[in-house]
C-alpha cells in the first residue's frame, strides 16, 4: 500500500459511513480524521494540512464543493476525492474544475475505493517529486514553441543551446510527427541568424524534374517554361538557415549536385555559367536511419558525413509520456482559442487514458486528437468520455486480443498496471459489444455487479 501513514480527512454527515471509512482506511495504515459536517471540516482544513480529503458532496450545512474550495485555498496540494449517491456529470465536472482528483458514486466497492485512494496518493507523491525536480532544473515546460520537460527533452534543449551559436551542420532524426522542424526553428531562432531567412525545403515533396531548379534556381531559356530568371531556395536563404526536411528522399543524382553546395557553399543555377556563393547554415531532418540508407546504397556516404556533423535524436511520444499532460494542455489552449470555446483543461483520468496509448503518429497525432476533442466537447474540461478516442480504443482492443504473455519478461521489468488495465478495458468493451451496449447484461456476462461495472467503465474511460 502506497503512502503509509498518510493523513486522510473523511467528511460525511452519515455516522455509519464515517465509521465504515475510518475502520477500512485505518486498517490500510492511514492516519484517519473525521468531520461530521461541512463547518467542522472547513475549520480542520484551515488549521491543518491533510494529504487527502474524502468528502461527501451533500452535507447537512453546506456542500462538499464548499469544503473542497476551502481545502484547496488553504493547502493547494491536498488531494480531494468526492463521494456521493447523487453525483451527475455536471457535478463531477464542477468538482474537477475546483481541483478534485476524482469522484466516486455511492454505494461504492470497498476495494475499488481503496485503489482510487492509493492511486491518488501515489500521484500526489509523484507530483511533489516533479515539483522538486522542476525547481532544481529552473526550466519551464516551454522551450520556444517546443513543449515538454521530460529528461529526454531537457537534453535536447541543452544541445540546441550548444549548437545554436555555431555554423555546424545538424542532422535531426526521429519518427514522423515528433516535431523535428520545431527543433530546427529553435536552433535558428537562438542563433545570430534569427533575423535572417529560415527556408524549409521538403525534399520528398518536389518533383524530380524540378528539384535542381528549386534548389539552385535557373536562367531564362534554360529549359521549356523558364521564361525568366529565378533564384533558388539556397540563394534565397543567404545569411540564414536552410532546413532540408526528409533529406533521405533525395535521389542519388540530386545528392551529387547538392554535395558541392554543402561542402563549399557554392553552386550554379540551371543554365548559369557563374558560381553563386552563399552563407547558409544547413539543418537536415529525416525519419529514416541514414546509416542504413548508406549501407543500402540509397544515400551517399560523403554527403551523410557532411550533413551529420551533430545529430539530435528526437524521442517518440511513447518514450516521453511525462510530457503528455503539458502537450495536451498546450493544444487545448490553442484550439479553444481558435474555436472560441471555453475548454480549460484535461482531467487526470483522461491523461491516464492517453498514457495507455502509444501514439504511432506522435505529437502530431495527439494534436489532432485534442483538436477533435475540443471541437466535440460539451463541457469546459476534457473527461475520458470527451476524448475522440474510438479509433484508438479499437487499436487497444485488437492489441490485447493478439497479445501473448511472456512471463520471462518479468525478469527485465514490466508495467503490470498497464497490462492489467488494457486487459480489463478489452473485456469491458467486448461485453458491451456482445450486449449492444446494455450495461446490466454486460456486467452479468463478466460476473460482476452493475455498480462495479459502472465504476470500471468510468475509471478506464470506456464509453
Amino acid at each position: 500500500m502506497a503512502a503509509k501513514g498518510a493523513r486522510i480527512l473523511v467528511v460525511d454527515d452519515e455516522r455509519s459511513m464515517r465509521e465504515l471509512l475510518e475502520y477500512m482506511l485505518s486498517r490500510e495504515g492511514y492516519d484517519v480524521h473525521l468531520a461530521a459536517n461541512g463547518k467542522t471540516a472547513v475549520k480542520m482544513v484551515e488549521k491543518e494540512a491533510y494529504d487527502l480529503l474524502l468528502c461527501d458532496i451533500r452535507l447537512g450545512d453546506m456542500t462538499g464543493l464548499d469544503v473542497l474550495r476551502a481545502a484547496k485555498a488553504s493547502h493547494p496540494h491536498t488531494v480531494v476525492i468526492m463521494i456521493s449517491a447523487y453525483a451527475t456529470t455536471e457535478t463531477a465536472v464542477e468538482a474537477m474544475n475546483e481541483g478534485a482528483y476524482d469522484y466516486v458514486p455511492k454505494p461504492f466497492d470497498n476495494d475499488e475505493l481503496k485503489e482510487t485512494i492509493a492511486n491518488a496518493l501515489d500521484r500526489k507523491t509523484l507530483e511533489a517529486d516533479r515539483r522538486v525536480i522542476e525547481d532544481e532544473l529552473k526550466e519551464t515546460l516551454h522551450f520556444g514553441k517546443i513543449v515538454g520537460n521530460s529528461p529526454r527533452m531537457m537534453h535536447i534543449y541543452k544541445m540546441i543551446r550548444q549548437v545554436a551559436g555555431t555554423r555546424t551542420n545538424v542532422l535531426i532524426t526521429g519518427e514522423s510527427g515528433t516535431g523535428k522542424e520545431l527543433i530546427a526553428r529553435a536552433i535558428h531562432d537562438l542563433s545570430d541568424r534569427a533575423d535572417k531567412p529560415f527556408v524549409t525545403i521538403n525534399c520528398g515533396g518536389i518533383p524530380e524534374t524540378l528539384m535542381e531548379s528549386e534548389f539552385f534556381g535557373h536562367k531564362k531559356g534554360s529549359f521549356t517554361g523558364a521564361t525568366q530568371d529565378k533564384k533558388g531556395l539556397l540563394e534565397l536563404a543567404h545569411q540564414g538557415t536552410v532546413f532540408l526536411d526528409e533529406v533521405a528522399e533525395l535521389s542519388i543524382p540530386m545528392q551529387v549536385k547538392l554535395l558541392r553546395a554543402v561542402q563549399e557553399r557554392v553552386f550554379r543555377s540551371v543554365g548559369g555559367t557563374k558560381d553563386i556563393q552563399v552563407d547558409i547554415r544547413i539543418i537536415s531532418a529525416t525519419n529514416k536511419r541514414l546509416e542504413d540508407e548508406v549501407i543500402a546504397g540509397n544515400f551517399r556516404e560523403d554527403l551523410f558525413y557532411r550533413l551529420n556533423v551533430i545529430e539530435i535524436k528526437v524521442p517518440p511520444l511513447r518514450e516521453r509520456k511525462s510530457d503528455l499532460k503539458a502537450l495536451a494542455q498546450h493544444f487545448i489552449e490553442k484550439y479553444s482559442a481558435e474555436m472560441g470555446k471555453e475548454v480549460t483543461k484535461v482531467s487526470s483520468y483522461a491523461i491516464d487514458l492517453l498514457k495507455k496509448y502509444d501514439f504511432p503518429g506522435n505529437v502530431r497525432e495527439l494534436e489532432n486528437l485534442i483538436e477533435r476533442s475540443v471541437a466535440l466537447s460539451s463541457t469546459n474540461i476534457l473527461l475520458p468520455d470527451s476524448l475522440a478516442m474510438s479509433i484508438h480504443k479499437r487499436r487497444w482492443i485488437e492489441g490485447v486480443k493478439n497479445q501473448r504473455f511472456d512471463l520471462d519478461e518479468v525478469a527485465h521489468g514490466v508495467a503490470l498496471d498497464n497490462i492489467l488495465a488494457d486487459i480489463e478495458r478489452a473485456y469491458l468493451e467486448k461485453a458491451l459489444e456482445c450486449t449492444n451496449g446494455n450495461k446490466n447484461k454486460a456486467a452479468e456476462l463478466l460476473g460482476i455487479s452493475f455498480r462495479s461495472f459502472r465504476y470500471r467503465l468510468e475509471k478506464l474511460g470506456v464509453e
